[in-house]
């Protein structure tokens, strides 16, 4: 059986947008689906769910990513492939329309595994991908709004901090990822980000490093989503691939590792996986994750939502048709 599981981000999804962030899972789980479907391998289905999403700007991913506290958008994306550990990724990448695809194109076409800044720039323009501007009016008024209640909230960092996020729960909200088990039992996981709002020109966060954000290998595919800077401490997506490898299933080792991470650097992640058995995991210590699956067998068994479940409680295959859980 081929599986694909997706993420539109853990963080504070607004319950007026839970609509809308289930109608664009949909519409990339069908691309992953679809690849699937016709033939293609575990890798070209996250490849093609992620680039959907990318395409969203209702996602922190592609067009419409954060912009930066210097007015700037640069992008991270990671791409690796379970059965070979073959893994590629971009961090700083500014105007490309699918940084998961030069991601891709890393892996596949490279001697490298990350490549940033202006050489992963001047590499995607030698690639043939062209220039592609992310920014929406939205993102950029929204960022002028946020520059503002920074500007008027004195000088301690943390107070203005906490009064930008009251203010503007959708910061917390951010990366797209998917993982999959193709029909031939390989395994693949692919994210993306546009990063933290209001981020430092220049950080990189935990998407495109492999073992923190994104991580495939013979036994897991793991993608996570929710404070960059705790994965990247924890290597939270390695985890749960190394505790799968001791006996674990996906599902325990999702949720040991948020219990490590809860208990060592803090609880605000969301991770998805899947096993070499194609067993899913869809689990987060937010308030909301926005995620979607699909199982193919026979018939395709589809399934979307946007909890807000605790990670003990977060269904793990509802109905399609079952109501939003927001409360």
């Amino acid at each position: 059986m081929a599986t694909i599981v997706l993420h539109g981000g853990a963080g504070n999804w607004p319950p007026e947008k839970h609509t809308a962030a289930r109608a664009a899972l949909e519409r990339a789980l069908d691309a992953g689906v679809a690849a699937l479907a016709r033939g293609g391998n575990a890798v070209d289905a996250v490849v093609a769910a992620v680039e959907d999403m990318e395409d969203e700007p209702l996602f922190n991913a592609g067009t419409g990513s954060s912009i930066g506290i210097d007015g700037r958008i640069e992008m991270d994306a990671c791409v690796m492939r379970g059965d070979t550990l073959e893994v590629g990724g971009v961090c700083n990448l500014q105007r490309v329309r699918h940084p998961v695809a030069v991601a891709r194109a890393v892996m596949e076409q490279t001697d490298h595994v990350l490549v940033g800044g202006e050489g992963a720039l001047r590499l995607a323009r030698a690639l043939g991908f062209a220039d592609w501007d992310p920014e929406t009016p939205d993102k950029r008024a929204g960022w002028q709004d946020r520059v503002r209640t920074l500007d008027e909230g004195g000088d301690a960092w943390l107070p203005r901090m906490k009064a930008l996020l009251e203010r503007h729960p959708e910061l917390r909200r951010g990366t797209v990822g998917a993982v999959a088990r193709d029909h031939e039992g390989r395994l693949a996981a692919a994210t993306s980000t546009g990063g933290v709002a209001l981020k430092l020109p220049g950080r990189i966060g935990d998407t495109p490093l492999p073992g923190a954000g994104t991580w495939a290998d013979a036994h897991a595919a793991i993608s996570a989503t929710g404070r960059g800077e705790l994965v990247m401490r924890t290597l939270a997506a390695r985890r749960v691939a190394e505790r799968v490898a001791s006996g674990s299933s996906a599902d325990e080792a999702v949720c040991a590792t948020l219990d490590e991470l809860a208990r060592t650097v803090g609880a605000d992640t969301g991770l998805i996986a899947i096993d070499r058995n194609g067993n899913v995991s869809i689990r987060h210590d937010t308030p909301t994750m926005a995620w979607a699956r699909a199982d193919l067998e026979d018939a395709i068994r589809r399934s979307t939502g946007v909890v807000t479940a605790p990670r003990r409680g977060a269904p793990r295959r509802p109905p399609l048709d079952d109501p939003d859980d927001a409360r």
